[in-house]
């Protein structure tokens, strides 16, 4: 007979493995070490006296045991969070936000949220990434953050709330000495055979690699290889000028010494930005925010993208409506 008092642990370490269907995957998405993670999935088995997973060397599959239980763990785990949300809230408690990176659109958010609720303390961060963000979340690390929600995976995006911020128009940042770099603006077709940086390698950004990959494909341009994960404006530069590699960003990225940003045009790729937070959570400071991102939006025109700009649909779909 199924424990009656199965830990949420269990369930989400049991819905990663299930979405992702690799041990290595599902445990860089939580952020555990993969033999932790094995042994969490092997207690789950045990306490439900039921095989969830066919392993073998090449591939990680559900059993019918496994099929089975994945619309009951993602129902408990809503539940969880909606529970969590409507105690964990209020006023008094500060609100976590990441922004990934100072001085972008989610910092402008930000500073507007505080001016509609200064009795709210809403704390900043800059971590990077919205797949680690993501799963800091769902495990009520982290409150808020921004990025590309569309390219979470369906569970993941299951547990949490969005609203469209911003069409963000994508950039290149070169080089000062780059042959481009004189250019005011870069075409996409002039980048096809060149090869350019996008986080390869680094799970924290899974988001937004992949959206760089269907940029690339379709204009010929090669994926850089991965590097070390650079953390602060120093490593990043140094990291990025021993790779010699330009490096896909958007147009408010801060400005580095050495280095210039061009918009990427013809068409104009853009990145959807997505205000994101747990479902269920009731706090006066996700209001302010939501608050703050609709009036700069239609202050700045963040949500009215170029004409025959660049998207792939899934994500258009997404920032065409507000999913509660």
């Amino acid at each position: 007979m199924p424990a009656p008092d199965t830990d949420p642990r269990l369930l989400r370490a049991f819905l990663a493995v299930a979405e992702e269907l690799h041990f290595t995957r599902a445990a860089a998405r939580l952020f555990v070490a993969q033999q932790a993670l094995s042994r969490d999935i092997r207690r789950l088995e045990r306490e439900l006296g039921a095989e969830l997973f066919v392993r073998t060397t090449r591939q990680v599959s559900l059993t019918p045991d496994g099929e089975r239980l994945l619309p009951y763990a993602r129902r408990v785990l809503d539940a969880h969070a909606e529970l969590a949300g409507a105690f964990g809230g209020g006023s008094a408690r500060p609100l976590l936000v990441d922004l990934n990176t100072d001085g972008m659109t989610a910092a402008r958010v930000l500073a507007r949220a505080r001016e509609i609720a200064p009795e709210c303390e809403l704390m900043a961060r800059f971590e990077s990434g919205l797949t680690w963000a993501a799963s800091e979340i769902l495990a009520g690390r982290l409150d808020v953050s921004f990025g590309r929600a569309a390219g979470l995976a369906p569970g993941v995006r299951a547990g949490l709330s969005v609203q469209p911020v911003r069409y963000e128009p994508m950039a290149l940042m070169l080089p000062a000495s780059h042959p481009l770099a004189g250019r005011a603006a870069i075409p996409l077709a002039e980048l096809s055979g060149t090869t350019v940086y996008a986080g390869a390698g680094n799970e924290r950004t899974r988001e937004w690699t992949e959206l760089a990959a269907l940029l690339f494909a379709a204009w010929g341009i090669a994926m850089a290889p991965p590097v070390p994960l650079a953390v602060g404006v120093a490593e990043f530069q140094r990291v990025m000028a021993k790779g010699g590699h330009p490096v896909l960003a958007v147009t408010d990225f801060p400005p580095l010494p050495g280095t210039v940003l061009r918009p990427l045009v013809d068409p104009v790729p853009l990145s959807p930005l997505m205000l994101v937070w747990r479902k269920g959570l009731n706090h006066p400071g996700v209001d302010a925010l939501r608050t703050a991102s609709d009036q700069l939006g239609t202050a700045q025109g963040w949500l009215a993208p170029p004409p025959g700009a660049w998207l792939p649909e899934r994500d258009l779909a997404l920032m065409r409506q507000r999913v509660p």
